[in-house]
């Protein structure tokens, strides 16, 4: 069974005991949240809009941390016009507990 589950404006296919990062939730380590589900597919059984109105997934919070550093770098030709700028986007590692339809 899988799902397609939606979270921080981006969807994510996944199945029981799958772990990715997701944009950052308010939940402590260790805490259980319900994310939004889309469509669940078991074994061809198909559920999606209305039908899957019902089903969540449930998710188990391991972490929180910062993905890896980019470099913003603007400038203005011919006017000696830069800013070099860094940003490192916070995330939430989870891992999917429970499938419910």
């Amino acid at each position: 069974m899988y799902a397609i589950i939606a979270t921080g404006g981006k969807q994510y296919n996944v199945q029981n005991g799958d772990v990715l990062n997701v944009e950052k939730l308010e939940a402590n380590v260790g805490d259980t949240v319900k994310l939004d589900v889309l469509m669940v597919n078991d074994e061809g059984n198909v559920l999606v809009g209305g039908d899957a109105a019902n089903a969540y997934a449930e998710a188990e919070v391991l972490g929180q941390g910062k993905g890896k550093k980019i470099v913003v770098y603007k400038y203005k030709a011919k006017k000696n016009v830069r800013r070099k700028q860094g940003h490192r986007q916070p995330f939430t590692a989870i891992k999917i507990v429970n499938i419910v339809k």
